[in-house]
């Protein structure tokens, strides 16, 4: 048992072990499925294209279709919506320019 003891203080004490422990747990609810194919439409005039994307409803993956938005390009790109660890739990980030 002191042998394991031991071990365990020299794995730990490399660093590795802290590692182990911040690792981020799996996704609970699936990853997020794949965009679906969307043929864009052409162009009109004093609008952008914002594509479709997944919106997490609390329950699942709701698909909304790309649409046609006024207003003048949006400058970044096209972040989808996603996951992201905040060190407790799991945060869903909706789609958006960045």
């Amino acid at each position: 048992m002191n042998r394991l003891i031991a071990v365990w203080i020299a794995f730990a004490g490399t660093g590795l072990g802290i590692g182990i422990a911040a690792a981020q747990p799996p996704v609970p609810y699936g990853p997020v499925p794949e965009p679906h194919y969307e043929p864009v439409p052409p162009p009109r005039s004093g609008s952008y294209w914002e594509p479709g994307r997944w919106h997490w409803d609390g329950y699942r993956y709701v698909w909304f279709d790309g649409h046609w938005v006024h207003g003048p390009p949006r400058h970044g790109h096209w972040i989808p919506g996603h996951w992201r660890w905040d060190g407790y739990r799991y945060v869903w980030v909706p789609a958006h320019w960045g």
